[in-house]
């Protein structure tokens, strides 16, 4: 499989859409935790994309390692994302993976128009 590199600053706000769970793989009788090739266990993160306006897509994002801090509804930072094209037999897509999924910085709170000094009160 190539995988090919996706700019996430063109991807707009990404929120967490479903919560990190362990990704399992095998059969119904034989589901297993799968595991990368250095032992660490792939999670799994529906991620919310909204480009300007548009409406909201969800891609799952495979991740090496328990991702700290993430929530449903959490803002979200991508790092290292890949998009991979896979196909078996007449079933084909997309998945992607990504080096670590990280809560975004928090965000600066806004300024208020009050003149300075005033602070409200009688």
């Amino acid at each position: 499989m190539q995988s090919i590199p996706v700019d996430t600053t063109r991807l707009g706000v990404l929120r967490c859409a479903v919560a990190p769970e362990p990704k399992m793989t095998g059969l119904e009788e034989k589901k297993e935790v799968k595991r990368d090739r250095e032992g660490n266990t792939v999670w799994t993160v529906g991620v919310m994309v909204r480009q300007d306006g548009r409406r909201v897509s969800v891609i799952e994002v495979a991740v090496p390692g328990e991702p700290k801090g993430i929530a449903e509804g959490v803002e979200v930072r991508l790092t290292g994302l890949e998009a991979f094209a896979w196909a078996m037999g007449d079933r084909h897509g997309i998945s992607f993976r990504a080096n670590a999924i990280t809560p975004a910085p928090a965000a600066a709170p806004a300024a208020t128009n009050a003149p300075a000094g005033k602070t409200g009160g009688a």
